[in-house]
């Protein structure tokens, strides 16, 4: 729907353009800090570091302009939901840029280490978080409530992998000491990641409230389980007694 006054039809898409643009830097940047941390590249992983204040320049054009117009447009239903939206979409990209410079920074330091066994999986839970992340932002560009759904419902999968990581870089860290520090940094990696699906799930559950005009009802599909893992114990010792 177009509106009388064309100006706020433009600052209208401008918002949204800008949404789009930190979009695809966020997206660019969790590849890149994959590929920093599967390739071991220092210099990518300090230029992504280095780019998300990109991202929060652009995080702030959001705010600004979005408080802009709910001074001066002070819009209504559609409108305003797209507005509100916008604001709380950003905040959630925000994050997920801030989670792909920490991945980045953690590429730095195991750079310095023996590699992990563990980094197959990791790289498994990034491009399942990539394709989130590219099939939200295109719900968006679409205001399609059915393809923001369908993301929202695939959240599960990286809490699947998520807990699958966890408890192989555990018995990782048990059978060998020397694995304990670098895999200690992939399990911080491998929050991330979590965390980046799950700013993913609250863009989805934002941009079927901007369409439908209501919140999304259903209960949040959540699969973290790793604060309930346990690993089995040891061998007995001498004693017969079974070793920690």
């Amino acid at each position: 729907m177009e509106h009388t006054v064309k100006s706020f039809d433009e600052q209208l898409r401008r918002l949204n353009e800008i949404i789009l643009r930190m979009g695809g830097l966020a997206e660019a940047a969790l590849s890149s800090a994959m590929q920093a941390v599967t390739k071991r590249d220092v210099d990518l992983a300090a230029e992504i570091v280095r780019d998300d204040a990109k991202i929060d320049e652009l995080n702030r054009e959001v705010d600004e302009l979005a408080v802009r117009l709910l001074a001066l447009r002070q819009p209504m239903a559609n409108d305003l939901r797209e507005i509100v939206a916008a604001l709380r979409i950003s905040a959630d990209v925000e994050r997920i840029g801030d989670y792909a410079a920490n991945i980045a920074k953690r590429a730095i330091a195991m750079s310095e280490m023996r590699p992990s066994r563990s980094v197959p999986g990791i790289a498994r839970m990034g491009r399942l978080a990539q394709r989130l992340i590219k099939d939200v932002l295109d719900s968006y560009a679409e205001k399609n409530a059915e393809k923001a759904v369908a993301v929202w419902a695939r959240d599960e999968e990286i809490d699947d992998a998520y807990n699958s990581l966890f408890r192989e870089t555990l018995t990782y860290m048990m059978e060998d000491a020397r694995a304990i520090t670098p895999s200690a940094h992939l399990l911080f990696i491998a929050k991330n990641i979590e965390r980046i699906g799950d700013h993913a799930t609250n863009v989805a559950e934002t941009i079927y409230f901007m369409v439908k005009g209501k919140p999304l009802k259903e209960s949040r599909p959540k699969g973290d389980m790793s604060p309930f893992v346990t690993l089995p114990a040891g061998p007995p010792d001498d004693s017969g007694a079974p070793t920690a």
